[in-house]
């Protein structure tokens, strides 16, 4: 989730130890005004982000504000938020700079990329610009890929991620089991969906590259956030997380024609992109479907275990696209019957005289 996705969930209280070890440390650089910290985001993870403003002896170098991070270091891995903060600057992708660290605590100090996400900036007029920044920023990094940099994002690893839409939404949302049948049929259209996703070209994936986790800048369009779980995987994956996006959707018209413009900017600086564009479409969709299935699932965690409701309202676009899909390709169908099932969903069926 965006790190400057504000929601004003107030300040912790006194009590809270760790606001408390931040703001010593705070106090220690020099560089802050620790009296103007407030919150920045409202997270999905344990990571909690905090906007203060910058002392005015600092504000040549720093700029007005910076943004504070409290990881623990017991919950959050840092250190990979580092690396690849590093990774996507040395591709000449705009990230938080760092101006200051203590690993041990699970404290960062880092550069403010403003506060209005794509979400916020996106309009009907300015799309096409903006995507095709994203995009370009994408293609740059994927540039830089690497194998055995980042974890792979390999079967086991998307299998997991599957297995969390029967759990969370079929049983605990829908408050449904499966029966044997039932379940052979989805972990059928699981296996073809996976089969084709480790079929793909693998290299660098943000994988939450998304209209939350990217930044409107008045420059170097766009600052890119929330990239600290980074896998090597499907060069798809990426595009279709930013282009089926769960939390707004545009024509499929629109969708296609900055797919295309993508595919043809990755192809001409030699990225492995299939070929065919209708191949590599339906690779995009495939991949689409995993992530959208994945999503059910953590909203509904989000919702059921960890008392996260708003997620549940992002979860009709999300269904729209799953159904969409599954209905294109025949190896998926028995997935959009499962839900008309499920869902007590009455297809739509016409004739023709």
């Amino acid at each position: 989730m965006s790190l400057l996705e504000s929601s004003s969930p107030g300040l912790p209280s006194s009590a809270d130890a760790r606001l408390l070890q931040l703001t010593t440390w705070l106090q220690g650089l020099d560089i802050v005004d620790t009296a103007s910290l407030r919150p920045a985001s409202a997270d999905a993870s344990f990571r909690r982000y905090f906007r203060l403003d910058v002392l005015p002896a600092a504000q040549a170098r720093f700029g007005t504000t910076l943004v504070a991070m409290d990881a623990p270091p017991e919950r959050e891995n840092t250190a990979a938020w580092l690396k690849v903060d590093a990774l996507l600057l040395e591709a000449g992708v705009s990230v938080p700079a760092i101006h200051a660290q203590d690993l041990d605590q699970g404290f960062l100090l880092i550069s403010d990329l403003g506060t209005t996400t794509y979400l916020q900036a996106l309009d009907h007029d300015n799309a096409a610009t903006l995507y095709a920044e994203a995009l370009g920023a994408l293609v740059r990094f994927q540039q830089h890929s690497q194998a055995g940099v980042l974890p792979p994002f390999d079967r086991a690893f998307m299998e997991r991620e599957l297995a969390i839409f029967p759990e969370w939404y079929i049983g605990k949302h829908l408050n449904v089991t499966l029966t044997d049948a039932q379940a052979a049929d989805l972990k059928k259209v699981f296996d073809h969906i996976v089969a084709n996703c480790l079929a793909q070209p693998q290299v660098f994936m943000h994988r939450d590259f998304h209209s939350r986790n990217l930044m409107w800048m008045d420059e170097h369009n766009p600052g890119v956030l929330d990239f600290q779980d980074a896998v090597y995987g499907p060069i798809t994956y990426d595009a279709a997380s930013l282009l089926r996006d769960a939390y707004v959707s545009w024509d499929e018209e629109m969708v296609l024609d900055w797919l295309i413009r993508y595919w043809q900017q990755a192809r001409a600086v030699g990225l492995p992109v299939n070929k065919n564009f209708d191949a590599f479409y339906q690779d995009f969709e495939y991949m689409a479907l995993q992530r959208h299935l994945k999503i059910l699932g953590i909203f509904c965690r989000l919702n059921y275990r960890d008392g996260k409701s708003l997620y549940l309202g992002d979860l009709p676009t999300v269904m729209a696209y799953v159904r969409t899909t599954a209905g294109r390709y025949r190896e998926l169908k028995p997935l959009l019957k499962l839900l008309d099932v499920l869902e007590n969903h009455q297809p739509d069926v016409r004739y023709t005289f």
